[in-house]
């Protein structure tokens, strides 16, 4: 499954790797990407292992906000 999240605070490229690393260590995420310049980040995962709202959580870990945005 892909789901789209977008966060409003990325303010440098440290940001993304941050992001992408506590996305990538959810069991069940197969790729994380992190477009800075638009905020989207797009998640390939398994909505069984790591639902949506563990995404968010994690991104939240990583300390930044994110919610679901549409496709």
């Amino acid at each position: 499954m892909k789901t789209i999240l977008r966060s409003q605070e990325l303010s440098c490229p440290s940001c993304v790797a941050k992001i992408e690393k506590a996305l990538k260590a959810l069991g069940g995420v197969q790729e994380a990407t992190v477009h800075f310049n638009t905020g989207r980040i797009v998640v390939e995962h398994d909505p069984q292992t790591a639902p949506t709202d563990e995404l968010v959580a994690a991104v939240r870990s990583a300390g930044y906000e994110a919610k679901v945005a549409p496709y």
